[in-house]
């Protein structure tokens, strides 16, 4: 009699939330399970809204058995394998088997090889794990997973899947969309917020290039097309996220993580180091009564045991009480500006930050009436005052707002028949008739759930995990990267710090002491102009090598773009840009843009400042003329300074290029 069971094997995501529950199987799979583990997951793993799937595997001969434990913790697991034995018979990954909706199951994409990668993870003189850690086996039970992430953001996927790569057993807890802040409710969202109060800007411009039609009223703006199509967009990046996890071979579990300690020494002796377990929970915040909540909480919640713990859960928009407790009820955070159904007519946001003026941008050029309240003289005060100033200009110019002084928001009442509010300020100011309330005035880091006091993490002011420069906590066997750390909140810090700590745990020797590098990164503001920045400011620099040994390049000019418009020079938006140098060689310790353009040359430049670039280096790099970037590289004096490089090979005084290192 085949005995016919579900195992549960790598995540098959949809590709949106609204697909219906795919399945995956494998044929070469010979392994069963017994009912007892299955019940412990089965009920919170599949649902049709889930990311949770099992394949049906069948067995005629040998089982092997899979036990559960009182605390719900499965031994034996085969949770998150790569499976690389079984699956040599057709060389395929999971992804290659699965089926849409109610269509049969067969192979729907084309089959993702892995002959090659499986050679090298299977041969041990081609593959060394720095830590022994990847596919080890334990005589008193197997570790469920080699590392269990907790978050699913752009810096847990992507160290999720670098682990993965290196043959780990992996799996991520996520209660939410994949992506985290950044695709969701952030970076790619907001980007396209911005695009679309460019083209809103440059419709209204349009007339200075001999287009007409604006005044008219024939363009118009559909705020709800708009965010359709972003939230579409978010929707397939959201897939695209799965299917990588997919075809990496890493495990989701969809579900609320906290950290405990084992009940038993002997945990304590082979797990992390520190008897550290991860108990994942069903998200019961949806649930419409507390009994439901507590019997999915008692029947649902599975622990898991982890050689590596990566705490990569983000953060979160912080909303003042206000001193009535007025304000969360009155006013909606950052990530709820993507929820706004229509255009508001007159918006205030409240904060200094980068988060702030972008959003009053977006809303002032595509029509609100936009108002932005800062604590004290202005926004971006720990930026360079080029940027600042120039910002603070700009936006006045745009038509927004600004109230300074403020000491921030006391209260908000709203009229319970217009359902318009009156923002009563700190300093005795009033802004009535208001739509929308924003409130962006910080973010502090998710860790409620983690249970962190308990397993005894060190958290530093804020909330913040503290980390060493190895991603490395206090407790033996965790780590944390990403906005949790509060080091540099930024999405691709986050990536690289991921990555960087898969490949010392997991890589080559060659790998043993990688890590990545929090200083010099480069940082762009989508603001409205939009701002580039990194290293030091000319204060930062100051207070760092002393004024004597600082020496300041600026330029301020209005864009070729402008140049055709009939107004007054002074009416022309400006770039303006700034080069700080330190050192008896001009070594570039800072540079600033505010411009059109800002956001798309800071990139190269970033390069040039991290490998060491000096004044001398950048005067030494022919111009692209005519480009606003260009203004860097003919900074007044051209030419006249220290005529040091920090290249490897200089480039200065006609010298030939470097020339690649070629093996043999």
């Amino acid at each position: 009699m085949v005995a016919r069971t579900f195992l549960i094997m790598f995540a098959i995501a949809s590709a949106s939330s609204r697909s219906c529950c795919r399945h995956a199987v494998s044929s070469s799979m010979k392994t069963t399970t017994t009912s007892t583990s299955i019940a412990a997951l089965s009920t919170w793993l599949v649902s049709p809204s889930s990311s949770f799937f099992y394949a049906e595997a069948s067995s005629s001969s040998s089982e092997s058995s899979t036990s559960s434990t009182s605390n719900g913790r499965i031994k034996k697991s085969q949770l998150g394998r790569n499976n690389n034995n079984n699956r040599k018979q057709n060389d395929y990954s999971t992804a290659a088997y699965a089926s849409l909706g109610n269509v049969p199951m067969q192979r729907i994409r084309p089959a993702f090889l892995r002959g090659t990668f499986q050679t090298t993870l299977d041969t041990n003189a081609t593959r060394s794990i720095a830590n022994d850690t990847t596919n080890k086996e334990d005589e008193d039970g197997d570790y469920d997973f080699d590392l269990l992430v907790i978050g699913a953001g752009s810096g847990g996927i992507a160290s999720a899947r670098r682990a993965a790569s290196y043959g780990a057993r992996v799996a991520v807890v996520e209660k939410g969309r994949l992506g985290g802040t950044c695709v969701n409710v952030g970076c790619v969202p907001k980007k396209v917020m911005y695009n679309a109060a460019t083209i809103s800007e440059t419709l209204h411009e349009m007339h200075h290039y001999g287009f007409s039609g604006y005044e008219s009223g024939a363009v118009g703006f559909d705020w709800g097309f708009i965010q359709r199509s972003r939230d579409a967009y978010i929707e397939r990046l959201n897939g695209i996220y799965d299917r990588n996890m997919i075809n990496s071979g890493v495990l989701r579990l969809k579900g609320v993580a906290s950290l405990i300690k084992s009940d038993s020494d002997s945990d304590g002796d082979d797990n992390n180091g520190s008897g550290v377990l991860v108990k994942v929970s069903p998200d019961a915040s949806s649930d419409s009564t507390q009994q439901q909540q507590q019997r999915r909480h008692q029947k649902q919640q599975t622990t898991f045991r982890a050689r590596h713990i990566l705490l990569a859960t983000g953060g979160y928009p912080d909303i003042p009480q206000g001193s009535d407790g007025s304000i969360p009820h009155h006013a909606i955070d950052s990530d709820g500006f993507f929820e706004l159904k229509s255009l508001p007519r007159k918006a205030v946001v409240v904060g200094a930050g980068y988060i702030a003026v972008e959003l009053a941008g977006v809303l002032q050029a595509l029509g609100s009436d936009t108002s932005l309240v800062v604590r004290k003289q202005k926004a971006l005060r720990n930026f360079d005052e080029l940027l600042s100033e120039t910002l603070d200009d700009e936006m006045q110019r745009h038509g927004i707002h600004i109230y300074r002084n403020t000491d921030g928001v006391d209260r908000i009442e709203e009229d319970d028949a217009s359902r318009r509010k009156i923002v009563y300020l700190n300093n005795g100011e009033v802004i009535e008739d208001v739509d929308v309330v924003i409130m962006a005035a910080g973010r502090s880091p998710l860790v409620e759930s983690l249970n962190l006091e308990e397993v005894g993490v060190e958290q530093k002011s804020g909330g913040y995990v503290a980390t060493n420069e190895y991603s490395e906590t206090n407790v033996e066997g965790m780590y944390a990267v990403g906005d949790v750390c509060g080091n540099v909140e930024l999405t691709p810090m986050a990536i690289a710090a991921g990555r960087r700590l898969a490949d010392r745990l997991f890589g080559p020797p060659s790998f043993q002491n990688a890590k990545v590098s929090y200083d010099n990164v480069s940082t762009v503001i989508f603001s409205h102009p939009p701002i580039g920045t990194i290293g030091l400011t000319e204060k930062e620099a100051i207070e760092k090598y002393g004024h004597e040994n600082v020496k300041v390049y600026r330029s301020k000019f209005s864009n070729l773009y402008y140049g055709p418009w009939q107004v007054e020079p002074e009416e022309k938006p400006k770039t303006a840009m700034k080069l700080v140098c330190a050192g008896s060689n001009e070594l570039v310790v800072g540079l600033h843009v505010i411009g059109m353009g800002a956001d798309e040359m800071l990139q190269g430049f970033g390069i040039a400042i991290k490998m060491g670039a000096t004044k001398a280096d950048f005067d030494s790099c022919v111009a692209i003329h005519p480009t606003a970037a260009e203004e860097f590289v003919t900074m007044f004096p051209w030419g006249l300074g220290s005529p040091a490089s920090g290249a490897r090979i200089s480039p200065l005084n006609g010298n030939a290029s470097p020339e690649p290192v070629l093996d043999g």
